[in-house]
């Protein structure tokens, strides 16, 4: 049947410097198998389906795939899906936020702030194992002494990050040294110096989409945020950029909330691209 879809531009200013998702509108009646065949087609880092909510509290209901499997959260399919809904008449129960229903619960989508943002949901932290610590250095040809922390990290997907010295030293890798599905959520960070208009690069060089490098990723700019917050390091709002070593100019806004600063918000802009049907 004739469904509408629209194809959105995430986390950057200008379309095509960011990264790219396709939503299905209208995706009643279609089965896991065709969704997930959908989103193999499309060979998008992700690509969604909006349901009607099963939660009164929440405004629609999203599903989320890689072209190889679903995912219980992702970053930039919640902001892209959100830009999506309303872009097609979408309007919130609640003046001034969005909350969607994903597999891990729901997700509140502030509309307050400069940009649209997400609650980054909970982050468990844990250690990253010596040994894989050691074997990811060795496969991304990375010197040990330039990693200044380490952890592993989940919010639904898990990353494994290792903090590097320097935004630069975060560009110099090389992400075809390492594949999925050998490693995956292989993540990289590094602190830009003062004066700069980013404070930190980040990359996601082994995700679960099979590319060699994901364009930008709000989920693990999220979990970054709460293993900062953690430690205590999360003191003011932060600018990201992702994607550049790639071509891209992705930006994500982290800020704390104003009443709550526990919470944190995932923010980014979305620019829609692409608009017509689909026949699934």
């Amino acid at each position: 049947m004739k469904r509408r879809f629209v194809q959105v531009d995430v986390f950057a200013s200008e379309p095509t410097k960011g990264n790219g998702l396709a939503v299905v509108i209208d995706s009643e009646g279609l089965s896991t198998e065709h969704m997930q065949a959908f989103a193999a087609w499309t060979n998008l880092a992700e690509t969604t389906f909006l349901l009607p909510p099963s939660s009164p509290a929440a405004d629609y209901r999203v599903r989320i795939f890689t072209p190889a499997k679903e995912m219980p959260f992702a970053g930039h399919p919640t902001l892209g899906s959100c830009a999506a809904w309303r872009h097609v008449g979408g309007r919130p129960k609640s003046s001034g936020q969005v909350v969607q229903e994903c597999e891990i619960g729901l997700v509140a989508i502030d509309l307050v702030g400069a940009v649209p943002a997400f609650v980054a949901p909970p982050t468990r932290v844990a250690p990253m194992p010596e040994d894989t610590q050691t074997e990811l250095c060795e496969k991304l040809k990375i010197d040990a002494s330039l990693v200044l922390r380490s952890a592993r990290l989940e919010n639904g997907p898990v990353w494994q990050l290792l903090e590097l010295q320097t935004a630069a030293d975060v560009l110099a890798v090389d992400a075809n040294l390492i594949r999925w599905p050998e490693f995956s959520g292989v993540s990289l960070l590094g602190a830009y110096g003062d004066g700069q208009p980013c404070d930190f690069e980040i990359r996601n060089v082994s995700p679960s989409s099979g590319m060699s490098e994901d364009p930008i990723t709000g989920s693990l700019n999220a979990a970054v945020a709460k293993w900062m917050q953690k430690e205590g390091r999360l003191k003011h709002d932060l600018t990201i950029a992702q994607g550049t070593a790639i071509g891209r100019t992705g930006r994500v806004y982290i800020r704390l909330g104003d009443r709550d600063r526990e919470t944190v918000l995932i923010g980014g802009e979305s620019q829609i691209v692409i608009e017509g049907s689909v026949f699934l």
